[in-house]
């Protein structure tokens, strides 16, 4: 028997949370911090002090020795530069444990070697952090002791934003400012604050930590450069949702655990459809909680790994011809006093506020689908979306049966007057208990689809923060609630204006509505005569960023500025060619210093064979001879495929940072990769296992 482990004793142990302030801090400063975060008032620096006094006792009753200001950078991950609590040591040598407001609530760390797109210099190096008060600062043990990690917001000396949370909380308050507009107009004066509510599910992978380091492709980009398919992969679906093996099961004890005393409320785990593929879903959070909580998902998934000799892979592909991994983002709108706005209820088609909710969101995506393909945009999952395993790269809304039938009432009659309901499931098998079904069926090969009370944004790529998606979401629907409200708002009749406004947006947008299989070339034929966009690669995403129609819609909502979305644009141009790059370079260094030499090794070895059964009378040797000639030939081609992707690449390397690099290296060094990576793959089905300089398909996925 396992040690005991009660959940609920161990929830947030080590969580400086709402409970933790009550008991410690004084009942004044507990309450002007509440009021600060509800108002978003800013603390005066003697309360700051308190809290900063209170939050530093009880991190080292938790072991903390240093602090550190918790942010998201672009890089996709999150940075820390950790300070103690010492300070200056008095005359007699001693030093006092101190932790001020000021140091709470801003933090100077620089960080100017940060991607900034052009935001700033080098030499600029002044960039601030700003506590985000509204997300519990909790205490983080691993090899260096335990640190008091205080999550925060980072920007420029002039204010602009260099992270992923200050935009993130930039369209939060839009979204709340125009949903309370929204919500007073039908006659809501109860509600005071509108948050997006957000659970991301986080798909893995989890290889032989002793297989991966054999690995260097999946060392240095995360993903297989090379490997020959096994004779089975997912073919069985067997692997899904299966019984989890003992090694897994034990990993994923050790990381509920480490979740749930850091405050993340980790629900469910199961085995996803790839061999060594899985995948943990977390409970409905306020939006930027659950950001910050998916990055400590991804971090406490690859260090639990590693203690159990196991490497977590986050790569949206790793494996080719085997599904590879995303990230739901389900996304869905709460008051403060506990209403989920996207509820439709029971007879949705006399839910007006939902209707008009629902075909704000209709409108929202249908005018902005390009952003909203762009946040999902990511070099890895170029190699995933719309590949028979993931959303396409066409964006549309699946709102289900029920609803879509509301939605065609609207368009053809002018207004809904009934609603599908629920039957009840006959599965043929009396002593079954009979259970009401839901009024519609989902559709896994949809973006973006509606799932009983919230929008499951599918497209997320596994290893990316839910940051930017989520910023998109809250921003383009704020805009759609503006127009909605301004309509609204100068309306005689508030009633019939809501009514025609629901069927207007409902025949306008209702383009953006496909409940079939996105797979199917029918699709891409038909969404085409929609006039819905088909972004199928990143560097073709990236312009949707720096758009006029983007800059005028995020400038209106104080979300993003022109310049740092021109530096976003320019940051992912950079990024796109620099991670292409490193995937490239580090073909020609397998190839160079692994494969060929194991080629010619084979060849030598079975020129010897034929060299030596030859002489032997009426001994055949045509098999080892024709297998001589095939590996001769695959190896040829090796080489001459390797010279072509190293000219590539070196050309690559050498232009100017920008969209121009990005193209050459999707549509010419990407070529030059795939034409190496043929040869070698077919060559690898040939060569003795021994010999093979790396650990195979099969080892990797099959043998944890």
């Amino acid at each position: 028997m396992g040690e005991y482990f009660n959940v609920a004793e161990v929830f947030g142990k080590y969580v400086f949370n709402d409970t933790v302030m009550q008991q410690r801090l004084p009942k004044k400063v507990y309450q002007r911090l509440k009021e600060c975060i509800k108002s978003g008032a800013d603390l005066d620096p003697d309360t700051a002090d308190i809290i900063a006094h209170e939050m530093k006792e009880w991190a080292i009753d938790q072991g903390a020795t240093h602090y550190t200001h918790w942010f998201q950078p672009l890089t996709g991950v999150t940075a820390e530069k950790h300070d103690s609590f010492i300070s200056s040591p008095d005359e007699r040598g001693k030093v006092l444990m101190s932790f001020s407001g000021k140091e709470l609530i801003k933090g100077e760390p620089d960080a100017s070697s940060f991607p900034s797109g052009g935001l700033r210099a080098t030499f600029e190096a002044r960039g601030y952090t700003a506590w985000d008060c509204t997300s519990f600062a909790f205490v983080r043990h691993d090899a260096a002791g335990a640190t008091l990690c205080i999550p925060t917001a980072f920007c420029s000396y002039t204010g602009e934003a260099l992270d992923q949370k200050t935009p993130l909380l930039r369209s939060m308050e839009a979204i709340n400012q125009q949903s309370l507009r929204l919500l007073r107009l039908f006659g809501n004066t109860t509600s005071t604050k509108v948050s997006p509510s957000v659970g991301p599910e986080q798909e893995y992978f989890i290889i032989d930590q002793k297989k991966y380091r054999q690995r260097k492709d999946l060392i240095f980009t995360g993903r297989t450069l090379f490997g020959a398919m096994p004779p089975k992969g997912q073919e069985l679906e067997d692997h899904y949702f299966g019984a989890i093996r003992p090694r897994i099961a034990a990993f994923m004890k050790d990381v509920n655990e480490e979740l749930w005393k850091l405050g993340v409320p980790a629900k469910t785990q199961h085995n996803e459809v790839a061999p060594a593929q899985h995948e943990l879903a977390p409970i409905f959070e306020t939006c930027n909680i659950a950001v910050d909580h998916n990055q400590l998902i991804m971090e406490v998934l690859k260090k639990v790994a590693n203690r159990h000799g196991l490497q977590c892979l986050l790569h949206e592909k790793p494996f080719a011809r085997v599904n590879g991994s995303g990230k739901h983002n389900n996304w869905s709108l709460t008051t403060d006093d506990g209403v989920n706005l996207l509820e439709p209820g029971k007879t949705p088609h006399e839910n007006v506020l939902f209707l008009l909710i629902l075909t704000c969101i209709m409108k929202a995506v249908d005018r902005h689908a390009d952003l909203l393909r762009e946040s999902a945009a990511d070099v890895g999952n170029d190699l995933r979306l719309g590949a028979d395993e993931a959303p396409p790269a066409i964006i549309s809304i699946f709102l289900g049966e029920q609803l879509e039938d509301v939605i065609a009432q609207l368009v053809s009659e002018g207004e809904a007057t009934r609603s599908i309901e629920g039957s009840i499931l006959d599965t043929g098998v009396k002593w079954l208990p009979e259970f009401e079904k839901d009024a519609t069926d989902r559709n896994r090969t949809s973006p973006f689809a509606f799932t009983g009370n919230k929008f499951e944004f599918r497209m997320v790529g596994s290893k990316d923060s839910i940051s930017e998606p989520n910023i998109v979401l809250n921003t383009i629907v704020a805009e759609a609630f503006s127009e909605a409200c301004d309509e609204l708002e100068q309306a005689d009749d508030f009633e019939a204006a809501v009514q025609h406004l629901i069927k207007k947006q409902a025949i306008e947008h209702q383009r953006i509505i496909f409940s079939g299989n996105g797979y199917s070339d029918e699709w891409k034929e038909e969404a085409a005569r929609r006039g819905l966009p088909n972004i199928a690669s990143m560097v073709d995403a990236i312009p949707a960023l720096a758009s006029e129609k983007a800059v005028a819609l995020f400038e209106k909502f104080h979300v993003f500025n022109r310049a740092e979305l021109e530096s976003r644009m320019e940051i992912q141009y950079e990024t796109y060619s620099k991670e292409m790059n490193i995937e490239a370079r580090t073909m020609i260094d397998i190839a160079n210093r692994d494969i060929i030499p194991a080629m010619v090794h084979a060849t030598k070895d079975l020129a010897e064979s034929v060299s030596m059964i030859k002489d032997i009378p009426d001994c055949d040797c045509s098999v080892q001879t024709n297998l001589l000639r095939e590996l001769c030939e695959l190896l040829k081609d090796t080489k001459e495929a390797l010279n072509r992707l190293e000219v590539a690449a070196s050309h690559g390397a050498d232009m100017t940072p920008g969209r121009d690099q990005a193209v050459f290296y999707r549509d010419v060094v990407k070529k030059a990769m795939y034409g190496l990576r043929l040869p070698v793959d077919q060559a690898e089905l040939m060569i003795d296992k021994n010999t093979w300089p790396m650990p195979t398909y099969g080892d990797l996925i099959f043998e944890v």
